[in-house]
């Protein structure tokens, strides 16, 4: 038996049938399952792939089968899904080693009249590849794009109405790139070049960002267990545009800070080190195992200032009226902005999500905001680029908190300013993250 394959099509089904995260799976059968390193890097390879081709590979599929895909038994699915992965998208594995080693996974998870039906399935796509010709022409260009770029067809109608069909082509393609391991240096124990150091003397490349005076790309590196720098605490695996998000808020040494929706605890370590170790954070979450992590993370990169807070956001102003500083709301969102760094959640989101997460985050900035001092700040943020979620949130929350401004976000941003009153970076323009952040001052 392959046993990288047979690895491989464990997790796609963990992810398809049990709900689970494709990098949660990922990590916690590597940890049980002694693999090379170059099973290891083949396993996250099929795993991404595809799971991110979703919905273009159940659509390949049906061009193969007579039968509606839901009485195909859930992992003969997943290893044909598998299989065909291999055969349409990867150049360099044979369509042979694809299809026997299938045929090997049907036998053992199924029986042999299934694994002669998963032959002749996968056979048929090798010789008959035109089949699963992607429909084009006029009329069918979104469907095209939809197919083309693994993306779900009503997400791929709705950037297309707001971006173009260039601009939503491009995100699209972004979205499907590999996203790099970015992290932020701990101030409070290191330097951004010392910890250049550090991780090449770990064997990893790396490269300081452009966005922020912490922010370190590692290009290359190994099982993030075994990342020294990472253990002893001298930085913590944050995306770059999310980096932004405490340099906005801006804290200062001996402030009361209150940061709503706070786990991992990524953006709370960062105002923490910002301020020196000086004052007091309070990290709100509504789930205990999270504020572990958060806990965890502080403890790691040594900072004592932290103190966690078992609290619904939306009752964050009832419980610290009118006591903190600064406010950071980093609502809960519809993740748009970071698809590249998910390769199932574009799967998993929904219009009508989107369409009900507004009046939750207006909710939770409307708590929040009363937690603000006489003269304090408040920030809102969230990682996705749906107008709904962001601007229209904020505009709205404005007009019912008169005693609220907007001050120039742009200014705020720690490296290049921009003149902007709201800050929204997007994929396709800015080269990361999709992030949203708007600071506000209360009168």
């Amino acid at each position: 038996m392959d046993k990288a394959r047979d690895t491989a099509v464990r997790i796609l089904h963990e992810v398809h049938e049990k709900g689970a995260y494709a990098n949660v799976a990922l990590a916690r059968e590597f940890r049980r399952t002694d693999l090379s390193d170059m099973d290891r890097r083949f396993v996250t390879e099929l795993v991404y792939g595809a799971v991110k081709a979703g919905d273009t590979l159940d659509w390949i599929l049906r061009r193969y089968v007579t039968r509606p895909l839901k009485k195909i038994e859930p992992m003969v699915r997943d290893i044909l899904r598998l299989g065909l992965y291999q055969i349409f998208y990867l150049d360099k594995v044979p369509a042979s080693a694809a299809c026997n080693t299938a045929v090997e996974l049907a036998k053992k998870y199924s029986n042999i009249g299934t694994s002669k039906f998963v032959n002749a399935v996968l056979r048929t796509a090798v010789r008959e590849p035109d089949k699963a010709q992607f429909p084009s022409g006029k009329g069918h260009g979104v469907e095209e794009l939809a197919l083309q770029s693994m993306h779900p067809f009503w997400l791929v109608k709705r950037w297309v109405k707001e971006f173009g069909f260039h601009g939503a082509k491009d995100l699209c393609l972004f979205n499907n790139g590999e996203a790099p391991l970015s992290v932020r240096t701990n101030t409070r124990k290191t330097s951004r070049k010392e910890l250049l150091k550090a991780l090449a003397d770990a064997g990893c490349e790396a490269r300081e960002s452009d966005w922020t005076p912490e922010g370190v790309i590692i290009e290359k590196h190994g099982a993030l267990d075994n990342l020294l720098p990472l253990q002893q605490g001298l930085c913590q695996v944050q995306d770059e545009s999310s980096m932004l998000v405490a340099h906005v808020v801006d804290p200062q040494p001996g402030e009361f800070i209150i940061d709503c929706c706070s786990a991992p605890g990524g953006k709370t370590t960062h105002m923490a080190a910002l301020m020196q170790d000086k004052g007091r954070i309070v990290a709100g979450d509504i789930y205990e195992h999270k504020l572990a992590r958060i806990e965890e993370n502080a403890q790691r990169l040594g900072l004592a200032i932290i103190e966690t807070d078992l609290l619904d956001a939306r009752e964050v102003g009832e419980e610290y009226l009118a006591m903190a500083d600064r406010v950071l709301v980093d609502a809960p969102c519809s993740g748009l902005g970071v698809l590249r760094r998910k390769p199932d959640a574009r799967w998993n989101k929904t219009a009508e999500e989107i369409d009900a997460l507004p009046a939750l985050q207006l909710e939770i900035l409307t708590s929040a905001a009363k937690a603000v001092k006489a003269g304090g700040v408040l920030v809102y943020s969230t990682c996705t680029i749906e107008p709904q979620e962001n601007q229209e949130v904020v505009k709205a929350f404005l007009a019912e908190n008169p005693e609220f401004t907007l001050e120039k976000t742009g200014a705020f941003l720690p490296g290049k300013k921009r003149d902007e009153q709201m800050i929204q970076l997007y994929p396709q323009v800015d080269g990361t993250d999709g992030f949203f952040i708007a600071r506000m001052r209360r009168k």
